[in-house]
């Protein structure tokens, strides 16, 4: 099968991606974990099987190609890997935890990890970060066990090791999975200077109102570019509590108004959501006031969320943001969500 370095060189030559000398020089890790996973087992009667290769952190800025590199990376491999978002896996790891702790198990992660490294020999994540403190004091355990029955982790994130759980509840006690991700795995930044998924959206419409045929159309046509289309619902685990993106892809996520305002969220979900996407299509914003004044306070809070975290909104809308809430008691306090709806359609903002 062709090798990742030759699969990115082919996509270049063939025109579907721009040559990038930073990108080329993280795929030699990639490569170097490919080759250590093929190599066929050396064992023997007194001979074990060869230590599994350290993986690979990879973090940078967003649009710098890290998911990418990464869908290059596993449709090379010819060994068992998991592709998945990590808030995903986490998710199903918790599950796990409460089925091993139903069945009466007294070490709950021994079967869960065992689980794992019977099906993989490669975990490859997307946006790895621990923002609920469940994930945060089992992750160091977990891990381990995994590393220790041979799986190599492959992941993808927005900041150093040393970032990850920052200011977190008892976070000394989740320094020493910092520890072990930089032990077993290689760490490199990808520096490209060049922010593709902005790129791709310069110069576009993000904000279409009203919402129309023409609207749909046009985010159908956005989705299917920056996430491929189809995606996966994206559950979050939030202070114990769960909050679903309807679909999500490539770090792009979509979903309805009512979807995400029109459930009993509060700020924590909305940083939540802020933390795992980069890309948000918020779909059918309706006309504000009295009649929906909860739908409405919970907007404004996740355009605060996505707009500190430089999160790039595309929505489709009643009216233009100005005339979205012009009644009612809060119409006052909504021009600043108003002025940041305008500034984050500007081209460049949240670079």
């Amino acid at each position: 099968m062709t090798g990742v370095l030759e699969l990115y060189r082919q996509k270049v030559a063939d025109g579907f991606l721009t040559a990038d000398p930073a990108q080329e020089a993280v795929l030699e890790e990639f490569a170097r974990i490919r080759a250590a996973l093929h190599e066929a087992p050396k064992r023997g009667l007194f001979r074990k099987a060869p230590e599994p290769p350290r993986g690979l952190y990879l973090w940078g800025g967003v649009g710098r190609g890290k998911s990418m590199l990464m869908d290059l990376f596993a449709a090379t491999l010819e060994v068992p890997c998991r592709r998945v978002h990590f808030h995903a896996f986490m998710q199903e790891v918790q599950a796990g935890l409460a089925e091993a702790r139903a069945a009466g198990k007294d070490d709950a992660i021994g079967p869960v990890a065992d689980r794992i490294i019977d099906a993989v020999r490669c975990l490859a994540f997307d946006e790895m970060q621990i923002t609920d403190i469940a994930d945060a004091m089992i992750v160091g355990r977990l891990f381990q066990k995994l590393f220790d029955g041979g799986v190599v982790v492959v992941t993808t994130s927005n900041r150093v090791p040393g970032d990850l759980y920052k200011d977190g509840l008892n976070r000394q006690l989740f320094l020493p999975f910092i520890e072990l991700l930089n032990e077993r795995m290689v760490v490199r930044e990808l520096t490209s200077p060049t922010d593709y998924r902005q790129d791709r959206l310069a110069g576009e419409q993000v904000y279409f109102s009203p919402i129309d045929s023409d609207a749909r159309e046009a985010v159908d046509a956005i989705w299917r570019d920056l996430a491929g289309g189809g995606g996966e619902p994206l559950v979050l685990r939030v202070k114990g509590r769960d909050v679903e993106l309807p679909a999500f892809s490539n770090g792009v996520a979509r979903g309805r108004f009512y979807e995400l305002c029109g459930k009993p969220l509060g700020p924590a979900d909305y940083l939540a959501v802020a933390e795992a996407v980069r890309v948000l299509i918020l779909e059918d914003i309706p006309q504000l006031g009295r009649s929906n004044f909860n739908e409405a306070r919970r907007f404004v809070t996740l355009i605060d969320a996505l707009y500190e975290a430089k999160v790039r909104l595309i929505c489709t809308a009643a009216a233009v943001p100005e005339m979205l809430y012009v009644e009612g008691e809060g119409s006052f306090e909504f021009e600043r969500t108003a002025s940041r709806l305008r500034e984050m359609q500007s081209e460049g903002w949240g670079g």
